[in-house]
Order: C-alpha cells, then structure tokens, then sequence
C-alpha cells in the first residue's frame, strides 16, 4: 500500500533521527504507519503497547528487529520475576493487611467514625495511587480523598493518619518472598521504575500515548540521551485518567506531526466527526476515504448504546427493559452489583466497606449527600436509580442470559495489566 503524505512525512522524520509525537486519529493506520518506519530501518527497536492483547497483535506486524512488549512486561523480566511467589499467593482482605501493618482501631474525625477496614483500605488505595505516579516517596497528595469527608482540615489529619501505615506498606512490598501486602504487577512495574532503568535500544516507540500513565512516561522519557523516542496516540481517545493516565503527547518536546486520513470510514463520518472532536478542542480533525460508502441519520431502535458511565448505563438498561427490550451489558456490570449490594446495606440500616459509600451510616444520610452537597452530585443518578427499581432490580438486571441486544459500554473498569 502506497504511504500517504502525512505517513511519508512521519517516515522521513524518523529516518532523519526525530523524537517525535504523532497524532494518529482512529482508523488512519497508526500501527501500519510504525512498522513500515521500522522495516526501513537495521536499528534495533522497542514497541511498548497498552495492553497484552495488542503488544501480540503488534509482534505479527513488527519485523524481528523490533520486540513487543508492554511496559509491565519489560519490568517482570527486569525485576517482577523475583516476586512470583507474592504474586502467586492466596487472596488477602485488606484489613488483614492493616492489622499485619498495625491498623488495629477504628479513627474518630468530626462526626465520622473511621473503621479499621475503612483505614486499610485507604491505606492500599495509597500506595496504589503512588505507584502510577512518577514520585520517588509516597506523600499525603497519594491518599484518596472520601466522600463525606471532603472538609479540608479533617483529609489534613486523614492524610497524616494514612501516610505512615502506606509507607510501612510500601516497604513490606519490596520484599520478594513473604509480606503482608498482596501484591500486584503495579507494584513491581514501580519497583523497576525507580531503579531508573536503560531500555537497550536504538529507538523507542509508544503507543496509546494518550493513556500512558506518569511512571511508564518517566520510564519513557528516560531513553531519551540513547534512543530515538516515538509518542503515538490520539488526544482525543484518552479514557483512563481515572487510573492515573494522562495525555503525555502536548507537553512532549518533540516533532508534532499527524495521522487525519481515516481508512475506516467514509466523508460524511469525518464530517461528523469532525464536529464533536471540535467541541472538544481537539489537536486535530479527520478526513475520510472518498471510496467508503457511509450513511448518517437517525435511529428510532438502534442496536447499541454507546454510555460513558456504568451508571449512565444501568439507567438505559432499566429503562429499555421497562419496554419490553432484551437486553445485555457488555462489561462494567460487576462494578454495579458492587454498588448495588452497597445500597442494599444501606437501605437495611448497616453499614458498609464499599470505598465510595463507606462513611455513610444510613441510606438517608447518602440520599441527603448527593442531594445537598456539591461533592456528591454525581452519586445522584445512582440514588435516583436504586430508589426507582431498588438495589436488587440491578443485581438481576446484571445477570441476564446473553441476548440479541447488546451493550456496548465505555466502562471506567480496569484489566490486570501483568507481564505480556
């Protein structure tokens, strides 16, 4: 297939020997773009993917003198190989952790009464957040902030409660045979982040950069005295900044260049395209293929719904079912029952250990959160949803038998990441 002239023009850039930041929107070839700049070259490469699904995927397409790897990948050769036994030991609850830690008492701040299963978790909560960061020490900025606990001096003492326990936690996890912290592949993907590893290779090329969080970028970055260093991505595609991912591609000091032509639809797509990734401030705009036949209109039944919340799209669930519809989530339906069970504790005067809804004692007192203060207003849809069809509506709603209409959801979900 004969390059276009944006991808003739990102060749030319790499072959001169650029760091470069290639803005490749959907469907205009962004992988075939990379492979082609690698088989032109004998200089040895890396590819660092997202996902496993998509370093296998990219290691048929790359030539042999380019591995395929992700970033939790090179990290278990490197480092995470060592911590096989923890991670391959039983299942722990956090509060087991936390008394192992020393959290053996509840905490009193304000009016709220803070369990020690409340305290451990936190506690793991951050040093899970520390390691997506680029930080080289865990600080009262990685403690999660909790609803209902929103008043600046009472996350003061919160933070200077938890910091100390994630600290001992942080230092359990570096032992590589026993401790007692469960650990994970965040753990030794940080572990090996703050050796300040050398990536052997003449060049390095990173896909989804948009999603890349700050420790795979200082990893990343790092290579830049050695390496050639290649950001691919889309700005306007980044959806997991709820997982510490940023958009890394803007602020990068390198060769803005761009991917537009889509190879996936046609004209009138790119037209409508177009205007949302306007509205959204986008760094750039699509064309289509003139020889892709597409339509654009209105549904009266469409077959899907795209949703940008489990919320969001557990009230299309109910709503469709309500007509008659039968009708599948696809994914993000565990994070619902979660929740579910959470308000059905509620609703049944106990408390409950789920993160969100913890240091609520009843469920009024949620009701009246998400109703009064500002902080809670997005836990609204969710109230208004178990009050309609009450929490065990969604508990069923969850286990439906694979259907002919389905979901597709945008969940704010997460895969395990591990070696690849």
């Amino acid at each position: 297939m004969n390059p276009t002239d944006e991808q003739q023009a990102a060749a030319d850039a790499f072959h001169a020997g650029r760091h470069l930041a290639l803005q490749a929107g959907a469907g205009t070839g962004k992988t075939t773009t990379l492979a082609q700049m690698a088989r032109a070259t004998r200089r040895r490469g890396r590819y660092l993917a997202y996902n496993r699904a998509i370093a296998k995927d990219a290691t048929t397409r790359f030539p042999p003198t380019v591995t395929c790897k992700t970033a939790h990948a090179l990290a278990y050769a490197a480092i995470g190989h060592r911590y096989t036994h923890r991670l391959n030991a039983p299942r722990r609850p956090a509060w087991q952790s936390g008394q192992a830690l020393g959290i053996t008492k509840a905490l009193r701040l304000g009016e709220r009464d803070l369990s020690q299963k409340t305290l451990s978790n936190a506690t793991l909560r951050t040093v899970a957040r520390f390691c997506h960061t680029a930080d080289t020490t865990i600080t009262r900025h990685h403690v999660p902030r909790l609803r209902g606990l929103e008043d600046t001096s009472l996350h003061t003492q919160f933070t200077a409660h938890i910091v100390p326990f994630a600290r001992k936690a942080w230092t359990d996890l570096q032992h590589p045979h026993d401790g007692a912290v469960r650990f994970d592949h965040d753990h030794y993907l940080k572990i090996w982040a703050l050796t300040n590893p050398r990536i052997d290779a003449d060049f390095l090329l990173l896909d989804e950069a948009q999603d890349t969080n700050p420790v795979v970028e200082q990893i990343f970055l790092a290579q830049r005295h050695h390496a050639q260093l290649v950001m691919v991505g889309d700005s306007a595609q980044a959806i997991y900044d709820w997982r510490g991912a940023r958009d890394v591609m803007t602020g990068f000091d390198a060769t803005p260049l761009t991917l537009t032509r889509s190879f996936r639809f046609g004209p009138l797509i790119a037209e409508e395209a177009n205007r949302w990734l306007t509205l959204a401030d986008a760094p750039i705009r699509l064309t289509g293929t003139q020889t892709i036949a597409t339509e654009i209109g209105s549904l009266t039944r469409p077959d899907a719904v795209l949703c940008r919340t489990n919320i969001g799209a557990m009230a299309q669930v109910m709503r469709l079912l309500a007509a008659g519809r039968r009708v599948a989530l696809a994914r993000g339906g565990q994070q619902l029952a979660a929740l579910a069970f959470a308000a059905r504790d509620l609703k049944n005067g106990r408390r409950t250990t789920h993160p969100e809804l913890v240091l609520f004692a009843s469920w009024g007192e949620l009701q009246d959160y998400a109703a009064h203060d500002p902080a809670g207003g997005d836990l609204q849809p969710f109230v208004d949803l178990v009050d309609t069809h009450g929490p065990d509506a969604i508990q069923i709603a969850d286990d439906f038998p694979p259907p002919v209409m389905f979901f597709a959801v945008l969940q704010e979900g997460r895969w395990p990441p591990g070696p690849a």
